[in-house]
């Protein structure tokens, strides 16, 4: 998903007919309508009751008009796609966040699933995978085809709200950042940092979900479900459980957010420098961006997983060695019981899961954010266009 303020607006020109940025808008908007004319009416009205547009902006971005100097007659273009979601509503961030959110971890949550299990460091022998094809068919030989897809509920509720906020947050910091930085222009300090702030809210509406979600996907999970795992761990942890990996939750998404970002914005400048709406080349960035970021930050998503899942078999071998009960908690502890239980090595158990979840994960997230914004706005933009021309 390539947001607005990667690229400042561009007002539209005449100047030369085989690069015409009208005709580009106009062939996106006929692929909108085509794919999504009828859901995105629906949504349209959804978005219409949800909050305020960014920043006291106007509703729409006026649109350009050029003159033709052959026959003298105003004719009005269509307007292309960089010029659309700098009048993007607050609503329409929101909901497109949403809709992408939920769509990137639904449709990989069996990779996650496998993900969570090769990285536990002290595996039952039933639950050792040589990778994630071997993973997903020994899981749903024996324990069901929809083993894989437990504790998906928790994951959707969390997703919808976390990544609303994300976007609404991270569109307007990044707007407001931008102006102040390089007026008029790109700029990837502003861009990075309104990714690393909005993670605060992301993650502080994600966190809770990632607990109940990991704790399901374990193997040999004692809990029959969303409810009775939020229940069993509110009476025997207390509240504070669900935000037990918080702190190493913002560790690893801060440079993680930074490195997708900057590898993104990188990308977008080699494979689509006119910015704009290609969803090739918002995909193929997107995966690459991911899967680099989740390789680096893979050694923090280690400690992550084993502070939410409070693995029994790896507490067991504390209490051996050590002589002691108790729990892992914070990032130090949770990093010296990685690499005791499994050497240099244990910090990287998992990536391949991660990094193949990571790669059609942000591929997907940007392609549908980007779809839906562009789509909600190009509707009523032409919503508001028809009624000028009537008026």
């Amino acid at each position: 998903m390539e947001a607005d303020g990667f690229v400042r607006r561009r007002r539209m020109t005449a100047e030369t007919t085989g690069n015409d940025p009208g005709v580009a808008g106009a062939s996106a908007g006929a692929e909108v309508r085509w794919l999504g004319g009828r859901f995105l009416g629906v949504s349209e009205s959804i978005v219409g009751r949800l909050t305020p547009r960014i920043g006291g902006e106007t509703e729409l971005q006026t649109v350009d008009f050029t003159r033709n100097a052959q026959d003298g007659q105003t004719e009005e273009c269509e307007p292309d796609y960089e010029g659309l979601p700098q009048g993007a509503s607050t609503g329409t961030h929101m909901f497109a966040g949403a809709v992408a959110g939920i769509m990137e971890h639904c449709l990989m949550f069996p990779i996650d699933c496998v993900k969570t299990r090769m990285q536990s460091l002290q595996p039952d022998p039933a639950a050792r995978y040589r990778n994630v094809m071997d993973a997903l068919r020994r899981i749903i030989a024996t324990e069901g085809v929809w083993r894989p897809m437990r504790g998906l509920n928790a994951t959707a509720v969390g997703a919808g709200p976390a990544h609303a906020l994300y976007f609404a947050c991270y569109e307007k910091l990044k707007k407001t950042l931008s102006d102040v930085i390089h007026p008029g222009a790109n700029s990837h300090l502003a861009n990075g940092t309104a990714g690393c702030v909005a993670t605060l809210l992301h993650d502080a509406a994600m966190n809770p979900a990632e607990v109940v979600k990991q704790r399901m996907q374990m193997y040999n999970s004692p809990y029959r479900g969303v409810l009775d795992c939020v229940r069993a761990v509110w009476q025997k942890e207390g509240p504070a459980a669900f935000y037990r990996s918080y702190t190493t939750q913002l560790t690893m998404n801060v440079p993680f957010q930074a490195l997708h970002f900057m590898t993104y914005e990188y990308l977008q400048e080699l494979l689509n420098p006119q910015r704009q709406y290609n969803p090739s080349s918002h995909m193929l960035s997107g995966a690459m961006a991911g899967a680099i970021a989740a390789a680096a930050t893979t050694p923090l998503d280690v400690c992550k997983t084993l502070l939410n899942t409070q693995e029994s078999l790896a507490l067991g071998s504390l209490s051996s060695s050590q002589g002691a009960h108790g729990r892992i908690s914070g990032l130090a502890h949770a990093f010296r019981t990685v690499y005791r239980l499994g050497g240099l090595q244990g910090f990287f158990k998992g990536v391949q899961a991660r990094v193949i979840y990571q790669m059609p994960s942000t591929a997907i997230s940007w392609s549908v954010y980007e779809f839906f914004k562009y789509g909600l706005t190009k509707r009523q933009h032409d919503k508001r266009r028809a009624q000028h021309m009537e008026a």
